[in-house]
């Protein structure tokens, strides 16, 4: 049998990076203590990313490209129970690049870059739930008048982007610890879609009830 070849000095670094800025959060992990984690040397982490922000923003941009490629399955929603697991699969996302969410304000106030393309993944977002609530509206799950279509996509992007902030704010200690993980996206995911519940359908209202207290077991 062939053996697989190693991963590339670059790519260990970003999955040891993700891992100790979920852990700590970005502010608290250095360079060094990445190299230290890796078992290499400072110069060698600096040669594949001279600065921590080319770190976060290559950390990023693996997310855009994940979060993008489900964002795109939104028009595809007919149903609570599509809509249940396309959400569930947005916070599976989110939860895999947390730190950005726990760190959000601060990463935000000292890269540009990462400013400009937050804004403009906050914008894909918000086009994907109203096109998630067209789809349900063209399947009869919700009556949603159009006035009322932008204000609700925003509640729940709303919701999407803050979060694992509440979460954390809750227990602080242990939120975002990997054991909280499917606890949490399922409160996540069980409170972004509550706020159809006044526009569902009676069969899918029913159908939302059950699917919360089957999660809630």
């Amino acid at each position: 049998m062939a053996k697989k070849a190693p991963r590339r000095t670059a790519e260990r670094i970003l999955e040891t990076t993700l891992d100790l800025f979920n852990r700590f959060g970005e502010p608290n992990v250095s360079t060094t203590l990445i190299s230290a984690e890796l078992g290499i040397s400072p110069g060698n982490l600096y040669y594949h990313y001279p600065a921590k922000d080319e770190l976060i923003n290559s950390l990023f941009e693996r997310y855009e490209r994940a979060l993008g490629e489900l964002l795109n399955a939104a028009d595809g929603v007919r149903n609570v129970e599509d809509a249940w697991f396309f959400l569930h699969s947005l916070f599976e996302r989110i939860w895999e690049y947390r730190f950005l969410y726990r760190d959000l304000n601060d990463l935000l106030s000292k890269n540009r870059l990462l400013e400009t393309r937050f804004q403009a993944l906050l914008a894909a977002k918000a086009r994907a739930v109203r096109g998630m609530l067209g789809g349900l509206g063209r399947a009869g799950a919700v009556q949603l008048d159009s006035r009322e279509v932008e204000p609700t996509a925003d509640s729940m992007v709303v919701l999407l982007t803050y979060w694992l902030s509440y979460e954390y704010v809750r227990d602080p200690r242990r939120a975002l610890e990997p054991e909280q993980a499917q606890s949490a996206l399922m409160r996540g995911a069980q409170h972004v879609l509550h706020q159809l519940a006044p526009y569902l359908e009676p069969a899918q209202r029913q159908h939302l009830m059950g699917l919360s207290s089957a999660y809630q077991r």
